[in-house]
């Protein structure tokens, strides 16, 4: 009944067993004033006319006890309670920097590296609903696939549409984490972060990746690197006119490179050579990167006891004008 309403002096409500001594008071004010008359038989009577008087009669203890009532809950005045939480600037902001270069087809995970790296992020973003987390995709360029967002639904629907053959074929690394950082760099989160997951050497684009570590370096910004693919060969569809055909190609991960960039930001590189290890790698990284939120509470309260005061003011009114007009003489 009193949801999201609070009392600012709540020790007036125990004026309200006012309200039923006002009514014993009247009960037995009511049985001394009126005496009782025996009779054998009321032939000799003339009966009185049907009138709605008699059912108002008590009207008027009604619309006192009313009154009173509504008057010692304005004195302890209420008072409807706002609040909100606000936390958006306070957690960690997150770009998830994948590569989707054909290479990431290749099925030394389930049921490729790509699909893997997609599943297992969306469940570590699932994980962190107070983050605000972006994804930028590379090949042989880069572009931002989801700005910065705390909307999860859209990012993991934005995530799963990812496929290779969105942007020309490469790698090109520094490309990738450049727009991850160009994302992050304006972001007055208190930690700012970038996964950048790649199983290849950059090859392409126009930055090079220790340079756009570096970078991310200027701007307070750490990288986390992930390097996927088994040791050694891993096989690789490839379409022929008999089908798909697999073929076992070397895996290439610039470990040096993409260790030299966790280095350079502060960061930590990790090598996945499965779904499990993955797996275990955004579990760590959840884990070192924990929210630092400091939830602000505010709070507005409305005064609501006018209202009441105003019913008590009517329903006195309303007393004393039928006690003076309609039902004068009924009233007590």
């Amino acid at each position: 009944m009193f949801k999201g309403i609070e009392f600012a002096h709540p020790g007036f409500f125990w004026l309200l067993i006012l309200i039923p001594v006002t009514i014993a008071w009247y009960i037995w004010r009511e049985r001394k004033l009126y005496g009782y008359l025996s009779v054998s038989a009321v032939k000799g009577f003339s009966l009185p006319q049907k009138s709605l008087k008699p059912m108002f009669r008590h009207s008027g203890i009604v619309l006192r006890s009313l009154a009173l009532a509504a008057l010692i809950v304005a004195l302890a005045r209420p008072q409807s309670l706002l609040s909100w939480q606000n936390s958006t600037t306070e957690g960690i902001d997150i770009v998830i920097a994948s590569d989707i270069s054909g290479s990431m087809l290749a099925e030394d995970f389930e049921p490729n590296r790509m699909e893997a790296g997609k599943n297992i992020a969306i469940d570590f973003i699932k994980d962190r609903p107070n983050d605000r987390i972006g994804l930028v995709i590379f090949s042989g360029e880069s572009f931002t696939q989801c700005p910065l967002t705390i909307d999860h639904d859209v990012l993991i629907n934005l995530f799963k549409d990812i496929k290779n053959g969105m942007i020309d074929d490469g790698t090109a690394i520094g490309m990738g984490l450049a727009t991850a950082v160009n994302r992050l760099k304006e972001s007055d989160a208190k930690s700012k972060v970038v996964i950048l997951l790649t199983d290849g050497s950059n090859n392409t684009g126009s930055i090079p990746p220790i340079t756009a570590a570096e970078i991310a370096k200027q701007f307070n910004i750490r990288v986390y690197t992930v390097g996927l693919g088994t040791k050694g060969m891993a096989p690789y569809p490839v379409q022929t006119p008999m089908g798909i055909q697999y073929q076992r190609v070397p895996v290439d991960v610039d470990e040096v490179t993409l260790g030299k960039i966790a280095d350079i930001t502060g960061g930590k590189y990790f090598r996945a050579t499965n779904n499990s290890t993955l797996k275990n790698i955004y579990e760590q990284i959840d884990k070192l990167e924990k929210a630092k939120i400091d939830v602000t509470q505010y709070h507005k309260k409305t005064e609501m006891f006018l209202p009441l005061v105003v019913i008590a003011l009517l329903l006195l009114l309303l007393e004393f004008v039928l006690k003076n007009t309609l039902l004068k003489g009924a009233l007590t």
